[in-house]
């Protein structure tokens, strides 16, 4: 019986392997306890994970979600260069491949960015093949691929519609591989199977491992490092760690966005992988480490200074580099710290009162456990925090981050903006930082901002990673409480998106029944 919305779960055994033989992963809720239903103080959360009380709960309000296939990563796997891009789906399915490619040709090639051109064919599936099925479409779709463009690799993305038909996409490929050059990789990243939108990361790493990565031939690379982040970071980001292993004397090895079939091929040949984004990375580096001995961290993420330092740190323990990497941290401390520490002056003096700035920020996983530190590190109270989505697999990071840090507020949901709104208003921080679909939180007289930019944004201004990027980030929320006219303008000349009894409620978690139930079975 699946875990997914149903049963409660204990923590995940994280030393558990990968089962490579299958012919995908499982879903995020069924490996790691994920939910993206849950709102009250971090360390309950914390106490309700480790006693198997978490579940999520279905809402009577919703007004968006998150698609493992459309949202994240078909925009991604487009831009892998050398290869097709195949959606056995309906059409609408390849959306987000329409404007991505003019977004990431906003990047200069005088930055770095390599010439490339999106390729991808859609299978186009009907009512019929709803019926019939479409293994023969699926089939003429691959053929097709291989006689226009001769890639080295084929990526074939599930969609709900091949997913729910119970589509044999491993027995098309088996009958026609053997006939086209390419490299055929599933990706069963089907819209239904997961609410949680690192299911699809997790099937298309599964799907590169199984399928793409090299198992024998060369030898390790000994400076070659594996660097895989989320779509939120952006080209100033890749410029930046580039920068700082080529100060080790080290190369980055960066995938998905623009990656050759050969990065991938070489994955395996690196000498540790150093993700941006741990949680979406996460079955990447443990593949790596069980096939092919890859070693790994998972944590800290390169976002500001204390973290980028023990970044680098971690990477130089694996890679041989101990005797440098102190000389390299403390030569890049001399150009950066005085810089933070200039904006700190500037961030503890803004109210005036001796108090600090609050800061509610709405996170990813990854960004929860960076982001939160690098908060008390600009020297601003985080008093909250939303977050998509939580699993079990950073449970012992949050744990530390709680008796680290001290306890705060955490609302998990996947872009839900009543809720996000709701939280805005109830805690009025000094200043909020939102992600896509949270429009109504922008509606206060406070300050509010964007929390990244988008993959493509090639500006030194909205660098998140290393040195250079605590920097930009810091520099870049200054702007945002020096220039309110924006955000009190829309709130004078726009009406609330909400009634004002909701506003009144005391939990933004208003439309989910059931979870009063869930708190009294938790005390």
């Amino acid at each position: 019986m699946s875990r997914h919305n149903t049963e409660t779960v204990s923590n995940v055994d994280r030393d558990e392997g990968l089962n490579l033989a299958a012919t995908t992963c499982p879903n995020r809720e069924d490996r790691a306890s994920g939910i993206n239903v849950f709102y009250g103080k971090a360390s309950q959360l914390v106490e309700d994970a480790k006693a198997g009380r978490l579940r999520n709960h279905e809402r009577e309000f919703q007004q968006s979600s998150g698609c493992p296939l459309n949202f994240y990563l078909a925009v991604r796997v487009t831009t892998i260069r050398e290869a097709v891009t195949i959606f056995h789906a309906p059409i609408g399915c390849s959306s987000s491949a329409l404007g991505y490619r003019e977004l990431y040709r906003g990047i200069p090639n005088s930055l770095g960015r390599p010439d490339f051109d999106v390729r991808w064919l859609t299978t186009n599936l009907n009512a019929d093949d709803v019926v019939f099925g479409a293994g023969e479409k699926l089939r003429h779709a691959i053929l097709e691929a291989q006689e226009r463009y001769s890639p080295k690799a084929i990526f074939i993305l599930a969609s709900c519609t091949s997913g729910i038909i119970g589509e044999d996409l491993e027995g098309v490929i088996a009958s026609v591989q053997d006939t086209v050059g390419a490299k055929l990789i599933p990706v069963h990243c089907e819209g239904v199977r997961s609410r949680l939108m690192q299911t699809g990361y997790d099937a298309f790493w599964h799907g590169v491992l199984k399928h793409l990565v090299r198992k024998t031939g060369k030898k390790k690379q000994p400076d070659l490092v594996n660097v895989a982040s989320m779509l939120s970071y952006c080209w100033q980001d890749r410029l930046e760690v580039t920068r700082l292993l080529g100060k080790l004397g080290l190369r980055p090895n960066f995938v998905p966005e623009f990656a050759t079939v050969g990065d991938f091929e070489q994955l395996s040949e690196a000498a540790v992988t150093a993700p941006l984004c741990p949680t979406y990375t996460d079955y990447l580096s443990r593949g790596l480490w069980q096939e092919h001995g890859v070693p790994f961290f998972m944590y800290p993420s390169p976002m500001g200074i204390e973290n980028t330092d023990n970044w680098l740190r971690e990477i130089a323990r694996h890679t041989g580099k101990l005797d440098v990497v102190e000389k390299v941290i403390a030569e890049e401390h001399e150009v950066w710290v005085p810089r933070l520490h200039a904006i700190r002056e500037q961030l503890e003096g803004f109210k005036g009162d001796g108090t600090k700035m609050s800061i509610l920020g709405s996170l990813g996983q990854g960004r929860l456990l960076a982001q939160m530190p690098f908060f008390h590190e600009l020297g601003l109270n985080p008093a909250a925090a939303i977050t998509q989505d939580f699993d079990n697999l950073i449970l012992d990071e949050v744990d530390n981050l709680v008796k680290e840090r001290g306890d705060f507020e955490i609302l998990v949901n996947t872009f839900q903006a009543a809720e996000q709104s709701h939280l805005t208003r109830k805690l009025d921080p000094d200043l909020t930082l939102t992600c896509p679909f949270q429009g109504p939180a922008f509606k206060r007289m406070k300050a509010a901002t964007r929390i990244h930019s988008l993959r493509g944004d090639p500006m030194e201004i909205s660098a998140q990673s290393g040195y250079a990027g605590a920097i930009a980030f810091g520099e870049f929320i200054l702007r945002a409480l020096r220039s309110p006219g924006f955000h009190q303008t829309f709130y004078k000349k726009t009406a609330d998106s909400y009634k004002p009894w909701f506003y009144e409620q005391p939990d933004p978690l208003y439309f989910v029944p059931g979870k009063e139930a869930q708190e009294a079975d938790a005390h």
